[in-house]
Parts: C-alpha cells; structure tokens; sequence
C-alpha cells in the first residue's frame, strides 16, 4: 500500500501518561499501546500481566508499532506514585461517578484504568474518591472495552488541552515536520 500524507498535531509536553492496572488481554493492551504511540503518551503497565511482553511474544503478535511505545513497566500503582510523583491520577471506573467530559485534566497526568475483568481495586479507588471518572453511557451496559475508553478519554485529553488545535499535513510514516 503506498504511503499517503498523514495529519499530524504536535507532541502534548509534558506527555500524558496512561496507566493500565494489571491488563488481562493482550489485543487489549496491544490496541492501547497503538493509540498511545500514535499520541506519544506514554504507556504503564502496573502489576501482574495477564501476558508476555518480551521481544519474541511482541513480534508473533504482529505488533510492528510496538518500538514506537513508550513503555515503562511497575510493580504496582505505589511504584509508579514513587517514580512519577508530579503526575496527578484521574482513575476510571464505571459506577455513577461523574463524567470524564468533567476531569481537569493537565499535561503530564496519568489516565488509570483497571484490568478488563473487575476493574480497578476498590482499596486503589477508597485512596483518591475525588479523581474517580466515568464513561456514560446510554445502553444498559456494564461498561466499555478497554481499549476503546482509553481512546475516549485520551483523545478528550488530548482536546482538552489543545494538543489537537493545530495539525499539519507530513508525507513521512512517523509525522516529522521537515518544514
């Protein structure tokens, strides 16, 4: 397939930072990791892996964009307070929590989401009550796929914070300016 000029906006600095809690399945993260090279944020995956992330798992998987993630990995949710203490924690759970269209967000915050199952801990929520948003939805569902919220509420981040106000037009794969 021959490549086509892309639309391109700059970097967010300090990047947002999205924090996935012990993640269970892999096409899950794997769409995360996507969305978060394709916004330069930065990825954390906290806790136990419900897979493998080495070199050979990552290249079986098809996952060519996975260099491009900027990837960092911790022991659990204190560990990454500990090394990113200046990032604020906006935490999404589904319950009647009020909307993530409310969050007040600011570059360099962590955007947590909990594992595709259950969710994030509910000691981890009794921590921060006041940074606890939600998705509304309209049909009577549970709640969203992962990969899929973490898009909404990046993107809207993203929105938020103007990081999407100015785009360009770049011929390159990776959205170089040359201009």
């Amino acid at each position: 397939m021959p490549r086509r000029p892309k639309l391109r906006a700059r970097p967010l600095e300090p990047r947002l930072r999205v924090v996935l809690v012990e993640p269970e399945i892999p096409p899950n993260t794997g769409s995360v990791a996507r969305t978060c090279a394709a916004t330069q944020s930065a990825l954390h995956l906290v806790g136990k892996l419900g897979f493998r992330i080495d070199e050979q798992a990552v290249r079986r998987a098809g996952l060519d964009y996975w260099p491009l993630v900027d990837l960092h990995t911790h022991a659990d949710l204190d560990d990454f307070v500990g090394a990113r203490p200046e990032a604020r924690l906006h935490l999404f759970a589904a319950g009647d929590h009020p909307s993530y269209l409310q969050m007040d967000v600011q570059p360099g915050d962590a955007l947590v989401f909990g594992k595709e199952s259950v969710g994030l801990d509910p000691a981890i929520l009794e921590k921060h009550p006041d940074r606890i948003w939600t998705i509304p939805t309209m049909g009577a569902v549970r709640s969203l796929n992962l990969s899929n919220a973490v898009a909404i509420v990046l993107y809207e981040a993203l929105r938020k914070l103007g990081a999407l106000d100015e785009t360009f037009v770049a011929d390159d794969a990776v959205g170089r300016d040359d201009s």
